[in-house]
């Protein structure tokens, strides 16, 4: 990146390709045969997901999707619950000198019956069955792997009788198919692989549901089997249909098995690929496999995939849709091993997610056997289910939010209920653990998980950010307004409660009580960890604040007029943040009483920096010391922090970026995803804990996210004000495009010789620009329509209107 003397003109038609040509740069490669399910490629379109492995005699893709799941679900002692004020009244009679309450046998057989629906194996992902491609291994060798994340582009080197060819694989992006083909490497012809083509059913299919058989033609040799997805929980043998049951198809076309010469499959059309006729497939292998699914009754038992000669029609209409989405935004950075990880996660990310389709639980769409079962690779809303669409909002990619609003929209019907019949409150209590089925009750109910108060504010938030980073009120009003109320009704109501305020507390205030800190306290004996947790707080904050914000733009600040002032109420009377002395000095603390040197699983300490995005660099010197601190004297066991903790110390301009690096580095697996790890011991983990027990429930989606850590390096907009480069070496340049930040503006910029180059901002809704002013000399602004300013000092303010894009310099004397 060369220093720009003159301003910049940089337009999005300029930019549309950095992205694709950036990532192109970026391949995901493995040397040899792969055979394991985390060694392989992984595949996807936001719906289907394959993982090809690749083992000295075959190749096998394993297939997945989000939309597919084991329904069946347990809800199992209703009447055995007690509501929330019963449990609230036998925890308070019981001794404060308890160890621990789980060692009262009231309680501990409370858990039981609480837990008892979510000890089964389901809901979980039904893993879609696999397909094995064979060859002779005498003739051919597997050399090694690669996708090129700029189309989606899997190729696999073999020797064929000792001559280089190449196996091509790909998903189409817009229909649930992927297609395959064998080419010699020197000319691009058509050549033959594989001897046998063999779909398989995945082998942990429950044995109670009705046993897929595979169909195969003995013209073609297309292959085929459909699943039943059960709805009732114990399916009679033999097996009854019911109406809601779900089910999937699979099947393959192929072309060029060499064990098929006899019966070739006669094509309609005869197009060529590179050079060679379809029409004659003995000469080459050529496959489709696709995947259906749906509720069984309306699945046509009968689809296969398409005639095998659109095979080059699918991949143009695929590159396209991949230029498309690395058209929305792009890094360059001068750090080699970042840039690579931003590109390689936003690949996957697109893979993952997709508006229209079920939203991604803990391990997305790939799974076999048992992987992607763990935990029922559901959503868990104490961070791991918001996690991954941080990235959505500053990489320019909105559209992959709206999966995640539609989940909330999934959960809300059972979350009022549990607020009205568990806790005798209105609005909606957002659950700790929920499934993309339908639900009846709440998943998990054991206390000391069901109790963590900040998951309901905390699922609603996205949808505020949603708002801010479009400024699409259409949105605001008909998807984020009413979720967020619901979410409200409940916080007031809660927060209201006699055991939340009063006499008792003697300070006037309005307390979170009781709640549970995430993953730490559990329900302490006498409550002694169990008050105004400081997420609880900061997210409540952040929710009561964003919904007055949400009334006044919507113009609703009459009609929800008493809701508002209760908000107000509690906001003038709100508890103060839990803090202590530590060897950093002051820092915030989970909660009031614990030891600053406690080891967290969730980096509770660090929220009001984020999510809560009360404190940063815009804070008052004592706020950001405190902050800082806290962040330094953190102290995880690994797991929950990859993305989260660093994502913080970005947002207060301390990342240690090397540091960050060698983190990601530790967490890698050989398909260039990152795993969760423990870092230590000493907290919930004992010496010998196995530190990679996590690596192999499956592709962690969570942390898809690491690219918006890089992004807020670059550009931090969580307070309206933009500012660039906040957490960028001196020593090392970069450039962005197209980041999208608070305000509906997207903003591109360079960083050039320790100095911000040059920024262009596109105003996408004519909001108001504020902005931190990046040189002492002062800032000169040309706006597309003529108009110029020169700003001066901390902050540049210009009005804008839609369409309008502004271009920065640093301001000459």
């Amino acid at each position: 990146m060369q220093k720009n003397d003159k301003q910049p003109k940089r337009r999005y038609d300029i930019n549309k390709n950095r992205g694709y040509e950036h990532a192109k740069q970026y391949p995901i490669s493995f040397i040899g045969p792969a055979p394991d399910f985390f060694e392989g490629a992984l595949l996807g379109n936001g719906g289907l997901g394959i993982v090809v492995t690749t083992r000295p005699d075959a190749v096998m893709l394993h297939f997945g999707h989000n939309n597919v799941w084991d329904i069946r679900l347990a809800e199992e002692n209703k009447d055995d619950l007690m509501t929330f004020q019963e449990v609230y009244e036998r925890f308070a009679a019981l001794p404060a000198d308890l160890p621990q309450l789980t060692d009262h046998p009231w309680y501990k057989q409370y858990c039981e019956i609480a837990g008892q629906n979510y000890s089964k194996a389901y809901p979980k992902p039904m893993p879609c069955g696999s397909l094995l491609l064979r060859y002779d291994r005498r003739k051919a060798e597997i050399i090694g792997h690669t996708i090129d994340i700029a189309n989606g582009l899997c190729t696999i080197d073999f020797l064929i009788d000792g001559k280089p060819a190449v196996f091509e694989l790909f998903v189409e992006v817009a229909h649930d198919r992927i297609w395959m083909k064998v080419s010699d490497a020197a000319t691009g012809a058509l050549v033959p692989l594989f001897e046998e083509t063999k779909l398989i059913p995945d082998p942990e299919t429950p044995s109670e549901f009705p046993q897929a058989s595979i169909v195969t033609s003995e013209i073609t040799g297309r292959q085929s089997f459909t699943q039943i997805l059960p709805h009732v929980e114990h399916p009679a043998v033999p097996y009854i249909t019911h109406k809601k049951d779900r089910a999937f198809r699979l099947a393959v076309s192929s072309s060029g098995l060499t064990a098929m010469i006899e019966h070739p499959l006669r094509l309609k059309q005869t197009p060529a690929v590179n050079g060679c006729p379809l029409g004659e497939p003995e000469l080459g292998f050529l496959a489709c496999a696709e995947l259906w699914e749906g509720l069984y009754s309306e699945l046509n038992n009968e689809a296969n995939p398409p005639e095998l000669s659109f095979f080059s029609q699918a991949k143009e209409e695929s590159n396209a849709m991949w230029r498309d989405y690395w058209s929305r935004s792009s890094v360059s950075l001068e750090d080699e091993f970042l840039e690579r990880i931003w590109y390689h996660n936003l690949y996957f990310f697109n893979c993952a997610v997709r508006e229209g389709v079920t939203c991604p639980g803990l391990f997305a769409n790939w799974s076999y056997r048992t992987i992607g079962a763990d935990w029922h690779g559901d959503y868990h809303m104490n961070y791991n289910t918001q996690q991954p669409f941080w990235l959505a909002f500053s990489s320019n990619h909105l559209d992959k939010h709206l999966p995640y609003v539609d989940m909330v929209d999934h959960v809300l019907p059972v979350s009022r209920a549990w607020a009205r019949d568990y806790y005798g409150l209105s609005g909606a209590y957002f659950p700790h653990s929920a499934y993309p089925v339908e639900m009846s009750m709440m998943p998990y109910p054991v206390p000391h998980w069901g109790w963590e108060i900040c998951e309901t504010p905390w699922t609603v938030q996205s949808l505020w950010w949603h708002y801010l980073y479009s400024m699409d009120e259409t949105f605001l009003r008909d998807r984020a307004f009413q979720p967020m109320k619901d979410a409200v009704l409940f916080m007031v109501d809660y927060m209201n409660r006699p055991e939340s305020q009063g006499e008792r507390w003697g300070d006037g205030n309005y307390h979170i009580f009781p709640t549970v800190v995430p993953e730490l306290y559990e329900i302490s004996p006498g409550f002694a960890k169990n008050k105004d947790c400081l997420i609880d707080l900061t997210l409540t904050r952040f929710l009561f604040n964003a919904f007055t914000q949400a009334c006044d733009v919507l113009e609703r600040m009459e009609s929800e007029q008493d809701l508002l002032e209760k908000v107000k109420e509690i906001l003038s009377h709100f508890p103060s943040y839990p803090t202590a002395e530590s060897s950093k000095g002051p820092v915030f603390l989970s909660v009031e009483g614990e030891d600053p040197d406690v080891v967290y699983n969730v980096p509770i300490p660090i929220t009001t920096v984020f999510p809560g995005e009360e404190h940063g660099l815009h804070s008052s010197e004592e706020e950001y010391q405190t902050a800082v601190n806290s962040y330094l004297n953190h102290r995880n066991e690994g797991g929950n922090e990859l993305v989260f903790y660093h994502l913080a110390g970005a947002r207060l301009g301390v990342l240690d970026l090397e540091r960050f690096k060698r983190q990601i580095q530790y967490c890698l697996l050989p398909n260039g995803t990152c795993t969760d790890r423990v870092l230590m011991s000493g907290g919930r983990y004992a010496d010998t804990e196995n530190f990679d027990f996590m690596s192999r429930m499956g592709i962690w989606f969570e942390n898809f996210s690491l690219p918006a850590v890089i992004n807020e390096c670059l550009l931090q907009s969580y307070n309206g004000n933009l500012r660039f480069f906040p957490n960028w070496p001196n020593g090392q340049n970069a450039e962005f495009h197209t980041l999208r930040a608070v305000g509906g503006f997207l903003v591109s910029a360079a960083f050039v010789d320790g100095e911000t180059d040059w920024i262009e901002i596109e105003s996408e809704s004519g909001t108001y620009l504020t902005f931190y002013i990046p040189w002492a000399e002062g800032a000169l602004c040309t706006v597309s329509s003529g108009e110029q300013y020169m700003l001066s000092g901390q902050v540049g303010k210009i009005t804008t209107v839609a369409g309008d894009i502004i271009s920065i310099v640093k301001a000459t004397v």
